[in-house]
């Protein structure tokens, strides 16, 4: 297990805490910012861990928004 899948499920644990769908869209597009210089330098393989780290965190958003539906005001 690397230090990057280490700190996704480090992450992803203490933003099921919070149970906003906000911040996963946040963490998802954090990211997808890290990921591009690496795909830039050539780090394939830590870029593409990225960018499914993004992708596991906007499915999460959608479940979470499905499950908790938002009150409209």
């Amino acid at each position: 297990m690397k230090p990057q899948d280490i700190f996704f499920f480090v992450s992803l644990v203490v933003l099921l805490a919070f149970r906003r769908p906000v911040l996963f869209v946040w963490a998802g597009l954090g990211a997808l910012a890290f990921a591009i210089p690496l795909f830039a330098t050539w780090t394939f393989f830590t870029a593409e861990r990225l960018t499914w780290y993004a992708g596991a965190f906007f499915l999460t958003h959608i479940l979470i928004s499905l499950v908790k539906p938002h009150r409209v005001q």
